[in-house]
């Protein structure tokens, strides 16, 4: 039964233990996210940090050096251990952590967790190594890796009651999921072609003479219009940001601080992408952390949220 979070279930040694380790895991490896989460009140931190905790497990599986085969293996384990927390049938003293968190974190929280298996199934398409025709092919893909994760999350924050449009927030988290999700993609372009991976659809890398793919070198393909198909990616990203962000209205202000935090330092990001596309093909674009804390008072202070219209639609 989920329990109000105003008067949540007593949390005992072995289940904070388990939080802690969670939390360790996202301080330690989650950057931009870790900024947005410490905006939350401890109850949905926690609960973040274990759907944190969770996702990293799946994504260090499918980004490891095993054989797909072992990777798929052990992406079924991973899921069989998600059947046991949606059973409830984990206890506190088990051995995995992660598990008894997430346990936890589902039994004070109304978090869809079939969001995780959306997850798993996005890692396993990676391990297939499947490629995108087209941006809806692309789409699905995105939706299971991010866009479940900005549903699994709003299952923690909850939208404020009586807001108006709440019937679509759940519509509008998964869109802002798809916006960081493909900034991710334009930020990693070498690094997945490093890694024998392309993301972009092959139709958009066809339309700008990028069909030869990218060779991890700070060259684009001879004859490509690489800043072209950047720009084109960016504005399509900043339209799906201008969706996602009619949820922070739907949200309470600690909650709708942690969005636009998290959400406003993949903004920046796509902006510095924007600015010199090739940056992407010569390096990770990353945000030093100082600018990330800037970031995140702005969040918390309201001032990246106070331009959203009454209909939500921030102006860009």
């Amino acid at each position: 039964m989920i329990r109000s979070v105003e008067s949540p279930p007593p949390v005992s040694a072995p289940v904070l233990a388990a939080y802690s380790y969670c939390e360790t895991v996202t301080g330690q490896q989650a950057r931009n996210f870790a900024y947005g989460i410490r905006l939350l009140p401890v109850a949905k931190r926690r609960a973040m940090s274990a759907l944190y905790a969770f996702s990293r497990r799946v994504d260090d599986i499918g980004d490891g050096a095993l054989a797909p085969d072992v990777k798929a293996a052990r992406l079924e384990d991973t899921r069989a251990m998600l059947a046991r927390v949606r059973a409830g049938t984990v206890d506190e003293d088990d051995t995995d952590p992660v598990a008894v968190a997430l346990t936890h974190a589902a039994q004070v929280f109304p978090i869809p967790l079939n969001g995780l298996d959306e997850l798993i199934d996005g890692v396993l398409m990676d391990v297939r190594g499947e490629t995108y025709e087209t941006w809806d092919d692309l789409k699905v893909y995105c939706r299971c890796v991010a866009g479940a994760i900005g549903r699994l999350s709003l299952g923690v924050f909850g939208t404020e009651r009586g807001a108006r449009g709440a019937e679509r927030a759940s519509e509008y988290a998964d869109t802002l999921g798809l916006a960081l999700q493909l900034t991710n993609i334009l930020r990693d372009v070498r690094e997945d072609a490093a890694d024998g991976r392309t993301y972009l659809p092959a139709d958009d890398l066809a339309k700008f003479g990028c069909s030869a793919g990218f060779d991890g070198g700070p060259v684009p393909p001879g004859g490509s219009d690489f800043a072209g198909l950047v720009h084109f990616e960016v504005r399509r990203a900043r339209t799906l940001f201008a969706e996602g962000y009619r949820l922070l209205p739907l949200l309470d202000r600690r909650s709708g601080a942690c969005v636009a935090a998290m959400a406003g330092i993949y903004r920046r990001l796509l902006d510095r992408i924007e600015r010199d596309p090739g940056a992407v093909l010569r390096g990770r674009v990353s945000l030093p952390g100082p600018e990330k804390a800037y970031v995140a008072v702005r969040g918390l202070s309201g001032l990246d949220t106070r331009h959203v219209t009454r209909t939500g639609r921030r102006r860009i």
